[in-house]
């Protein structure tokens, strides 16, 4: 795929380390988070932050080479995007049988070799956590990738992607249906500027 360039630090990358906007037909700024809408986009690195110094400096004016609105809460806007899209790639990679959910089954997961990220919502006690990470411990050699371990969902937006049911701990498996959401997760970790 072709690299982007953000139109603020005029660093390159692919796209899916960058986030899209258009100008809508009313001329307000969208975000094009699944970088598919039609018209002229400018790319901004997945941060907050530079999202937020592009709007300060009216970068997207001088890139889209139109007047362009910002509207007050873009930035929040942006996260709420990110963080959908992620829950439905969790969503659709729980439906490929990617994910297992509960303590003992996150465990187990990983002890054997399963498991490729764990999360935990943001409400998981911290007993139930501390298991998780033993068993990651444990596992632990130097030819092998440490299991990322990422706390950025309350258990209400985790239910979303499970079906309504109050979700605590996951593990994504080994399989590549799984890449979609971890490729999300990346994007949003790194939109909130490594804060997870």
């Amino acid at each position: 795929m072709n690299d982007r360039t953000c139109i603020l630090t005029r660093k390159s990358g692919e796209a899916q380390e960058l986030i899209r906007f258009v100008a809508g037909p009313d001329g307000h700024l969208v975000p094009d988070i699944k970088a598919n809408l039609p018209g002229r986009g400018a790319w901004i690195s997945a941060s907050r932050s530079v999202l937020e110094e592009a709007i300060r400096r009216k970068a997207f004016t001088h890139s889209l080479k139109a007047d362009i609105i910002v509207d007050q809460g873009i930035a929040d806007l942006v996260d709420k995007l990110l963080v959908k899209a992620a829950l439905g790639r969790l969503a659709l990679a729980r439906k490929a049988g990617a994910v297992v959910t509960g303590a003992t089954k996150v465990e187990q997961a990983i002890r054997a070799g399963e498991a490729c990220l764990v999360l935990h919502s943001k409400e998981a006690a911290f007993d139930g956590k501390r298991k998780i990470e033993q068993a990651i411990y444990s596992v632990r050699r130097p030819d092998r990738q440490d299991i990322p371990v990422v706390t950025l969902f309350d258990s209400d937006e985790m239910g979303v992607a499970f079906g309504d049911n109050p979700v605590v701990h996951a593990a994504l498996l080994n399989i590549k249906l799984a890449q979609g959401f971890i490729k999300t997760v990346q994007k949003l970790v790194a939109y909130r500027d490594g804060k997870h």
